[in-house]
């Protein structure tokens, strides 16, 4: 029987990933109706959106990242629902991730010099001594019971943030929060914890000075701020213009106020890296472990050869990818996947539902390091592929390798606990504990 488009819609809904990602219902999508309508109802105080066409073959999804004249990042901006006022729209265009060549190629090479291979090299080695000091310190958890894995998971992200962009020590709690006010906006239970004055910066001490009231997020009429607007990230943006008057040498800070950003370009390029540059590693090593635990076989094999790290992360990042989705905006009329796409239509790629497609993927819904050949679209492709993959790749291997070898045994020691998003691949609780 052909889905309703009630089933269809389960894929836009927030709450449908609190039970994971609904592959059965994208498999059935992707074979009977790849490129399909899907309505935006309202949710709690978020308003209804005009709706969408959402993309599920891999190479449909390679082809709309790949074409930017046609699938435009720009015109809407990269999330699925719409900036609340033209304004905010304006303001999220000005964002790396929200522009299309040349602009963005011209922000892109601003900032490109600090994730070269070079430049990731003489990170590495500072990165896999953190790696293991935080699994190191986590071994005295275990031997009391049980231990989170996302709650190790997301020290590491931040610790390489801090160093790339020059923020002190004692701030970096504030870039932890600042991705749990963006990446749990969908999520009641996703609270952004307030670090004490006492520990910051000075510059860290008046950032908390001027950040938004419970008040300050909600509009007059009652609806919800926009949590990647100006508004909702004043703390954030009067931090980073703090930081920019003295940054460090080399960092990517330096290389943003040498480059000559607007301000508006500054205070995206920030929130682009304090925030999105923090959310691959925190859901996708959470997710990644899960996957692997979930399969003894793998694991083991991983802690008995280390050195099939790279495999294993590889096949982490298709089973469980960090990010289920991204828009982009129609810009001229066009035919995909056997429909009729208009000017201004939002078309979403599912990056979760293109790394299980069996004409690329063969048994797509088994974990399998041994793939011969592993193109997934975790980290995008065309344009803008993921500027920081390679670095992410460096992190995660080094925190997946400590957890396999340098801790006992794992098993999944309680239910974990998914974020309510559908945007965001997360999880926010990963109980385990020894075998």
């Amino acid at each position: 029987m052909p889905l309703d488009q009630e089933q269809v819609n389960r894929i836009f809904l927030p709450a449908t990933y609190a039970e994971g990602v609904p592959y059965a219902l994208l498999r059935e999508l992707r074979e009977t109706t790849p490129v399909r309508r899907v309505e935006e109802p309202a949710v709690g105080d978020w308003p209804a959106g005009p709706g969408y066409w959402a993309v599920l073959r891999h190479a449909d999804v390679r082809h709309v990242l790949r074409t930017p004249a046609t699938y435009s990042s720009h015109l809407g901006a990269t999330q699925i629902r719409d900036p609340d006022t033209a304004a905010e729209l304006a303001f999220a265009r000005t964002m790396m991730l929200n522009q299309d060549p040349p602009d963005h190629s011209r922000l892109r090479r601003i900032v490109a010099a600090a994730f070269t291979p070079r430049a990731v090299r003489e990170l590495t080695a500072g990165i896999e001594e953190r790696a293991a000091a935080v699994v190191r310190a986590a071994r005295p958890l275990l031997a009391e019971g049980s231990l989170d894995l996302v709650r190790l998971a997301a020290d590491l992200p931040v610790w390489t943030l801090a160093r790339i962009m020059g923020v002190p020590e004692e701030d970096r709690g504030l870039l932890a929060g600042w991705a749990d006010r963006v990446i749990g906006y969908q999520d009641s239970d996703q609270s952004e914890a307030a670090p004490a004055p006492s520990g910051l910066s000075g510059l860290g001490r008046a950032a908390l000075a001027v950040r938004p009231r419970a008040e300050d997020l909600v509009r007059p009429d009652g609806r919800p701020v926009n949590p990647r607007s100006r508004a909702a990230l004043a703390d954030m943006f009067a931090y980073a213009h703090g930081l920019a008057r003295r940054p460090a040498a080399g960092s990517i800070l330096a290389r943003m106020v040498e480059g000559g950003l607007t301000e508006e370009e500054f205070e995206t390029t920030f929130f682009l890296f304090a925030v999105a540059g923090n959310e691959t590693l925190r859901n996708g090593v959470p997710g990644g472990l899960l996957s692997l635990l979930s399969h003894p076989e793998e694991y083991r094999r991983l802690r008995a050869d280390p050195s099939r790290t790279p495999a294993v992360v590889e096949e982490m990042l298709r089973y469980w990818p960090p990010v289920i989705d991204f828009r982009r905006t129609v810009t001229q009329e066009a035919e995909l996947g056997g429909q009729l796409l208009r000017r201004g239509d939002k078309v979403v790629v599912y990056h979760a539902a293109a790394n299980r497609d069996p004409a690329v993927f063969p048994d797509p819904d088994r974990f399998h390091p041994d793939r011969d050949g592993n193109d997934h679209v975790s980290f995008g492709d065309g344009p803008h592929f993921c500027l920081g993959a390679q670095l992410a790749r460096v992190q995660m291997r080094a925190l997946v390798r400590e957890v396999a070898t340098a801790l006992p045994e794992l098993e999944v020691a309680g239910e974990p606990v998914r974020l309510v998003s559908n945007f965001q691949n997360g999880l926010k609780s990963l109980p385990v504990q020894a075998c």
